[in-house]
């Protein structure tokens, strides 16, 4: 029964259209993206047993906070430990262990909820569903580039766009649901995520079945690969064990930790710092227009930069991230003295598509130099940068933050110096961007 899952029997037939690919990619990622909505859960959580106020029981938000946190740290480590996993079994039976494990964590968390047992919910929407997002994350990509050698920054784009899309179902999803169920008696979480759980399963398999790996050396009509050389694409192939050895994947690696450092710090925090910048102007409600905005620009950015770099090439898009992304950072304390909510607003706005372009424009990138035999596994092994930055940019923007209003130091000014050093790490990520050159013709494969 499970023999369907093969790598061999997801091999397309002469004449498939690669069209449908990029939507098995979205039905996976447009799933696990609700990870990005996942705070929609915690003022309910911080309710179960009190259900209309917290009660003296109840789970505090700190506490609730770590169910994020470890979910992103294992989807980094996940996606390092089975990238090479991927590569040999293939996309289909990849996404169908991710959706088990995905739904699985929400499964698993509605029975900590209902059991009041927080260390339950982090086994499940923490670590299984943490599990879930890793392999989920990267099982489409390396699938995506082989079938789009042409486009491959435009290919993996419109699926990790359906990742930053993910909380635009998530997020009015979950609302409807806890709505729906909470009552009186209950705050209607582990209704909700056993719901949730079973929705994202089956739009997951959609992804499963309509995945199809191309035939042994298939490329497009007409493609010739000698044509992308001038933007340093490799027509070679280098191994993932032999790739993390390379200084291309750690300047890489760099770069992806700098540029998801700067963006993430920004987005949890992005509705407190707008209304203390300009406590004037900005309400509530304008700050929550403000975080929607952001998400949007972060999802046009992942599917526009990454074309775009399919015509100028992956370093010199890079180059405007960290270039541009540098001079905004630093302008933005300028602005806010100017109390221009506007212009603070439109910088922020250009950032995030920055921010969501770089983890579109990464897996293309590594393709660039590293080819397509494993360019799903060294993936995998990249993205322990954003379990990482994960960690490092909200602590970055709240304790320096903290540390700066109890020197005395206004809120509307307390985010200077961190801006200040988001600019600097961006420099890092420029340099590191210009160290970039081809990979040495003796990590090279030999077939």
């Amino acid at each position: 029964m499970f023999s369907f899952l093969d790598r061999k029997h997801s091999v397309a037939k002469p004449g498939h259209n690669r069209w449908l690919i990029p939507p098995s990619a979205l039905a996976i990622h447009l799933a696990i993206g609700q990870v990005y909505a996942f705070s929609v859960f915690n003022l309910p959580l911080s309710r179960i047993q009190g259900v209309s106020a917290s009660a003296p029981g109840d789970w505090q938000l700190p506490t609730i906070g770590w169910i994020f946190s470890i979910a992103i740290v294992f989807l980094g480590l996940s996606a390092a430990l089975f990238g090479k996993w991927l590569e040999r079994e293939g996309p289909r039976k990849a996404m169908f262990v991710s959706a088990l494990c995905f739904s699985g964590g929400f499964f698993v968390s509605a029975i900590g909820v209902y059991l009041h047992n927080i260390w339950i919910v982090y086994l499940g929407y923490g670590v299984l569903g943490g599990i879930g997002l890793g392999i989920g994350y990267i099982s489409p990509v390396s699938t995506l580039i082989k079938w789009f050698p042409d486009r491959p920054g435009m290919a993996t784009g419109m699926a990790i766009m359906g990742f930053g899309g993910g909380a635009m179902i998530g997020s009015p999803l979950a609302v409807a649901l806890l709505n729906r169920f909470g009552s009186p008696e209950t705050a209607g979480v582990w209704e909700t995520m056993l719901v949730m759980g079973s929705i994202y399963f089956v739009l997951m398999m959609i992804g499963v079945f309509l995945v199809r790996v191309p035939p042994k050396d298939w490329k497009p009509e007409g493609y010739v690969a000698s044509a992308s050389t001038g933007r340093m694409m490799t027509s070679n192939h280098v191994d993932a064990d032999t790739a993390i050895k390379t200084k291309q994947f750690w300047l890489l690696w760099v770069m992806l930790l700098v540029n998801v450092t700067a963006g993430i710090g920004v987005l949890g925090q992005a509705s407190p710092m707008i209304q203390e910048m300009f406590p004037r102007t900005i309400t509530v409600e304008s700050a929550a227009a403000f975080v929607a905005l952001l998400s949007f620009f972060n999802l046009i950015g992942r599917f526009l930069w990454s074309s775009f770099s399919d015509k100028i090439g992956r370093q010199v898009v890079y180059g405007i991230y960290f270039g541009l992304g540098l001079l905004l950072y630093a302008l933005i304390p300028t602005l806010g003295a100017l109390d221009s909510a506007v212009m603070f607003i439109a910088a922020f706005a250009v950032i995030l598509t920055m921010y969501g372009g770089g983890f579109a424009t990464i897996p293309a990138y590594l393709r660039d130099l590293f080819g397509t035999f494993e360019v799903g596994a060294i993936h995998g092994r990249l993205l322990t940068a954003w379990s990482t930055a994960g960690v490092l940019g909200p602590v970055l923007i709240n304790y320096i933050r903290q540390a700066q209003i109890d020197a005395g130091i206004p809120p509307e000014q307390a985010y200077s110096v961190t801006m200040y050093i988001m600019a600097g790490l961006l420099l890092i990520g420029f340099i590191c961007n210009l160290m970039i050159k081809e990979v040495d013709k003796k990590h090279h494969m030999k077939f």
